[in-house]
């Protein structure tokens, strides 16, 4: 086998080996999957209901983790028996998405 092909199939192994580079999160894709979550949280991620967390502008990786340990059934407490069944039902790009349409909105709600 000469040193080109060689070359290449290695390459071509070791790329089969490395597991897929995350893309980027699509806030649109997000506001999309938003709509439930409006309910509580409100249209532009102002909380409609007192007590409840605003999601406008918070921190993206927070709010990523956040999902992540409903979903897991990592945090308890408040309304987490709601949140852990909403969050069951997202995919690991639904949750990267939500945080990254949150995370884009005015901290104020664009009031």
């Amino acid at each position: 086998m000469n040193l080109k092909y060689h070359t290449i199939a290695v390459l071509f192994t070791l790329g089969a080996a490395v597991p897929a580079v995350a893309t980027a999160a699509d806030a649109e894709a997000g506001k999309a999957k938003a709509a439930v979550c409006a309910a509580c949280h409100g249209k532009n991620g102002i909380a409609a209901i007192p007590g409840y967390p605003n999601l406008a502008g918070q921190n993206e990786q927070y709010l990523v983790s956040a999902l992540k340990a409903y979903k897991n059934k990592q945090r308890s407490g408040g309304q987490s028996a709601v949140m852990q069944g909403q969050a069951m039902g997202l995919s690991d790009e639904d949750i990267a998405n939500l945080a990254a349409y949150y995370s884009s909105l005015p901290a104020d709600g664009g009031k």
